[in-house]
C-alpha cells in the first residue's frame, strides 16, 4: 500500500535537443543537386527552344549570310561570286546612293525633331486635369498605331496629290504649287509631315516623365517669381531629360529605318518607285530597288550592313552626348 510507483515520462529519451528517430536530416548530395539543375536546365531549354530555333532561322543566319553576300556579287539565281570590296567601292561612286544618304539625313535632321516637339508640346497639355482627358489621350495616340501601315500610306499620297484636299486648301490661299506628291521638291515635306501626324507614341511617354516632376518644384518656383517659360526650362527640361533622351534615340532610329511610307508615297513601282526625279529616295527605298528591283543582293547587303553601322555609331554619339544634358537621379545612373 505505501509502496511508490514511479512511471517513465511518456517521451522519454525526446528531450528539446534531440534528433528524430530516424537520425539527423542529411544534405543533398553534390551530385543530386547537379542532376536537379541540369533536369531544371533542361526543361527551360525546351520551353525557350521555339524562340532559340526561330532567332536561329530567321534572324541570327540571315544576317550571318547578308554579311557573306556584302562581299559577293549575287542576283538571287546564279551563285554568289566573291568580289570582296568591289560592292562598297560602287556604292560610293554612285551619285543615287550619295542623293539618298542625303535625303535620309535631311528627313532625320527635320522629321525627328518636329515629331518630338509636338509630342512634347500635346503631353505637356494633355498633362493638366481636363475633362475629357481620356479621349484625347486616345485620340491622340491613335495614329501611332495605324501610321505605318500601307492603307494610311495610300490614303496620304491621295490627300497630297494634284487637286486633292492638301491643293484645293492652298489655292484658298493664293498658294498654286500644285499636288507634294508629284513635285520631287515637295515630297519629302509631305513625309515629313506624316511621321510629325504619328506623334502618338512619344508623347505617351513624355506624359508618363511629365507626371513624375514633383508639384513641390513648380510651387517654389512659382514662390520665387519664376514665369512659365522659366519653370519648363530649368524644372520641366532638367526631369524628363532621360525621357527626352530617351525618345531621341528611339525616333532617330526609326527615321533612318523608314520605308514603307516612302516607297507607297512615292510610287511603290518603277522608275519612280522612290517619288518623281528620286525626291523620295530615301536610304532602305534604294537598298529595295537595288535588292529586289534589280536582283543585286550583294550590294543590298553592302547597303544594309553600312546602315547598321552608321545607326550603330549615331546611337554611340547620342550615348556619349547624354554625360552633358541628361540628368538622372543620383544613384539612377
Amino acid at each position: 500500500m505505501g509502496t511508490t510507483v514511479t512511471h517513465a515520462p511518456a517521451m522519454e529519451g525526446l528531450s528539446q535537443d534531440s534528433e528524430p528517430r530516424h537520425g539527423p536530416v542529411k544534405p543533398a548530395r553534390p551530385a543530386a543537386l547537379k542532376r536537379r539543375r541540369r533536369r531544371e536546365n533542361l526543361a527551360g531549354y525546351l520551353f525557350m527552344s521555339p524562340w532559340i530555333a526561330g532567332f536561329l532561322l530567321l534572324t541570327a543566319g540571315p544576317m550571318i549570310a547578308s554579311l557573306y553576300f556584302a562581299f559577293t556579287d549575287y542576283n538571287l539565281f546564279d551563285a554568289p561570286k566573291w568580289i570582296g570590296l568591289g560592292n562598297f567601292s560602287e556604292m560610293f561612286g554612285d551619285p543615287r546612293w550619295r542623293h539618298s544618304v542625303q535625303v535620309t539625313l535631311w528627313y532625320v535632321a527635320v522629321g525627328t525633331p518636329l515629331k518630338l516637339l509636338a509630342a512634347l508640346g500635346v503631353a505637356l497639355l494633355l498633362a493638366q486635369s481636363r475633362r475629357g482627358q481620356a479621349f484625347y489621350r486616345a485620340a491622340f495616340y491613335a495614329p501611332s498605331l495605324i501610321g505605318a501601315s500601307v492603307s494610311v500610306a495610300i490614303v496620304w499620297k491621295a490627300i497630297f496629290s494634284d487637286d486633292a484636299v492638301v491643293d484645293r486648301t492652298q489655292k484658298i490661299f493664293g498658294i498654286d504649287v500644285g499636288g507634294w506628291t508629284g513635285d520631287p521638291d515637295m515630297i519629302i515635306y509631305s513625309l515629313v509631315a506624316l511621321t510629325v501626324w504619328q506623334f502618338g507614341a512619344p508623347m505617351v511617354i513624355f506624359l508618363a516623365g511629365l507626371k513624375q516632376v514633383p508639384r513641390e518644384l513648380y510651387e517654389a518656383a512659382e514662390v520665387d517669381g519664376a514665369g512659365k517659360l522659366r519653370r519648363f526650362w530649368n524644372i520641366t527640361l532638367p526631369m524628363i531629360s532621360p525621357v527626352l533622351f530617351f525618345n531621341v534615340l528611339l525616333e532617330t532610329i526609326h527615321s533612318f529605318q523608314i520605308f514603307s511610307s516612302a516607297y507607297i508615297v512615292g510610287g511603290g513601282a518603277g522608275s519612280n518607285a522612290c517619288g518623281p526625279a528620286d525626291g523620295s529616295m530615301v536610304y532602305t527605298c534604294y537598298l529595295y530597288v537595288q535588292g529586289f528591283e534589280n536582283s543585286r543582293m550583294g550590294l543590298a547587303s553592302a547597303m544594309a550592313w553600312l546602315l547598321l553601322v552608321a545607326v550603330a555609331l549615331v546611337t554611340a554619339v547620342l550615348f556619349w552626348s547624354q554625360k552633358r544634358w541628361v540628368h538622372y537621379e543620383e544613384g539612377a545612373r
